[in-house]
């Protein structure tokens, strides 16, 4: 495969926590933790010492108020040393794919020859914010020159002022369509006339395929997390495994109620994670005797309606695999973040839509069928958790280690992205 970048850029290794449910209140992680954890364990077995690398890059979307600037908080917890740069990228879902694709950029530009990349996410941890009404009041309050006219403030606080808002809500809506990504899943599912029952197959299906996973130690690029009470966490923890089709069928929409087909069950979960990534040019594999997972080959971003935002996937591989002139048969693991059952399964339809191929994409014929035993092997968001900073790179991550352990050759990995947007990345395993 031809690669787009001038220089060749290699992934050499990578690693990630267990992704943690957040249960309603602050996990024991923040943020910068968990990334620390994954690149301790990873950094650990390189060849070459933390201070070598050139950059640290880190997906976040809401690291908190002690973690500003949080790749660079990582790379000097991690002993990268105070001359190692370190920074953040936010592309919301993809944060943890815009990691990678910016350190490519700056090897294959020949600016950088090793850098860690990455994303991170504790979302439990998302503050309550004060509303506009309780700010007001106390910055009246600390203007207020006299006690007097403290005192005549006090007795116009209203129990009102009190009602936090709930900035992981806040987030997870889009500002300019104004629906939160839930609502915009069921568009696309009603869309698509995908079926209540769909969705919860393909969820139970997730499920059943993670524990697999981990069952079977396919699961390798997961390393364990410790906690400060000494508890330990070795797979994702959101994982069901007695989920099936007749459970999911009983829970009730959250988004669209009573009418609505996305529920919890066949949603992904809010969750705490890290994953994490070296690359590296030709020259830093030679110098290091590195070892090589992987090449980038391809990288696409795409932006739609952001009410359609679920399927910003289909517009960001189909360039891809046009200019590549590749079809769904020749990729031999797909990886499309489970935002939501019924937003993966719309994104299936409307690959095969002729009519949406044509005047979405601009396509004289639908991009094909994707054969669904390719598709997330080892399970997905919907069992393992998307923590919105770190998904990016996990997609990536898995991608490859799918690769590796069925010895094949061409890998996709995409999100849909709010905001109407999508990614995609395609790698060539080099480590048959």
């Amino acid at each position: 495969m031809k690669s787009i970048f001038a220089r060749d850029v290699y992934i050499v290794d990578g690693t990630r926590t267990p992704f943690l449910k957040a249960r309603g209140r602050p996990g024991h992680f923040s943020a910068s933790d968990l990334a620390v954890s994954a690149g301790k364990s990873l950094l650990s077995r390189q060849k070459f010492m933390p201070q070598d690398l050139d950059e640290v890059i880190i997906g976040c979307m809401m690291p908190s108020a002690d973690e500003a600037n949080i790749g660079r908080v990582i790379a000097l917890r991690l002993g990268c040393g105070k001359k190692v740069p370190g920074w953040t990228v936010q592309r919301n879902c993809a944060s943890g794919l815009q990691s990678i694709d910016s350190a490519a950029q700056l090897i294959a530009s020949g600016r950088a020859n090793l850098i860690l990349a990455g994303g991170t996410e504790a979302m439990s941890r998302a503050p309550l914010l004060l509303n506009s009404k309780m700010i007001n009041f106390l910055a009246d309050f600390k203007n207020s020159k006299s006690l007097i006219n403290k005192i005549k403030l006090l007795t116009q606080f209203r129990p009102g002022y009190l009602k936090p808002i709930i900035s992981l809500l806040r987030g997870l809506t889009d500002p300019i369509a104004g629906l939160n990504m839930g609502q915009t899943a069921e568009i696309i599912s009603h869309r698509f006339k995908i079926t209540r029952e769909q969705m919860d197959v393909f969820s139970a299906n997730s499920h059943a395929r993670l524990a697999y996973a981990f069952d079977h130690q396919l699961m390798t690029e997961v390393s364990a997390i410790y906690d400060t009470q000494g508890k330990y966490y070795l797979e994702d923890d959101g994982l069901r495994r007695d989920t099936t089709v007749e459970k999911l069928s009983k829970l009730k929409p959250i988004f669209d109620q009573p009418y609505g087909l996305v529920t919890a069950g066949n949603s992904s979960q809010i969750t705490d994670g890290a994953a994490l990534v070296i690359l590296a040019s030709q020259e830093a594999v030679e110098k290091y005797k590195l070892p090589i997972m992987g090449k980038i080959i391809d990288v696409q971003w795409a932006g739609l309606e952001p009410s359609q935002m679920g399927l910003g996937p289909v517009h960001s591989i189909s360039p891809i695999l046009q200019r590549q002139n590749l079809s769904f048969d020749q990729i031999d693991a797909i990886e499309i973040n489970e935002a939501f059952a019924g937003q993966v399964l719309a994104c299936l339809a409307a690959f095969q839509d002729k009519q949406y191929c044509h005047e979405e994409l601009g396509l004289d014929k639908p991009i094909g069928e994707l054969d669904q035993h390719k598709l997330n092997i080892n399970g997905g968001a919907i069992a393992s958790g998307h923590p919105i900073g770190a998904s990016g790179t996990r997609v990536l991550l898995h991608t490859l280690e799918i690769l590796k352990h069925k010895k094949k050759k061409l890998g996709l990995a995409s999100l849909c992205i709010g905001g109407g947007l999508g990614g995609a990345m395609l790698v060539e395993s080099l480590s048959l």
